[in-house]
C-alpha cells in the first residue's frame, strides 16, 4: 500500500502549485486592465501635464500646447 500512496504528495505539490499559479495570473489580469482603464480616461490636458511634470516639454512649450486644445 506504501508504494501505490507514496507518490502522492508529488500530485498535492502540484495542485497547490497549480492554485498558486491561477491565482496569481488572475491578480496580474487585473492589475492590468485597471491601469489599461486609467490610461483610457485620460485627457490631453492630463496627458501633457505629466509630460510637463516629467520634463518631457519646457513651460513655453507646455502652455503653447493647453492652448491649442
Amino acid at each position: 500500500m506504501n508504494g501505490m500512496f507514496g507518490g502522492m504528495w508529488i500530485f498535492w505539490i502540484a495542485l497547490i502549485a497549480l492554485v498558486v499559479w491561477i491565482i496569481n495570473q488572475t491578480t496580474n489580469r487585473n492589475q492590468t486592465t485597471n491601469h489599461t482603464i486609467t490610461e483610457i480616461n485620460e485627457t490631453p490636458l492630463d496627458i501633457l501635464k505629466k509630460r510637463y511634470a516629467k520634463g518631457e516639454i519646457t513651460n513655453e512649450q507646455f502652455n503653447e500646447m493647453k492652448q491649442k486644445l
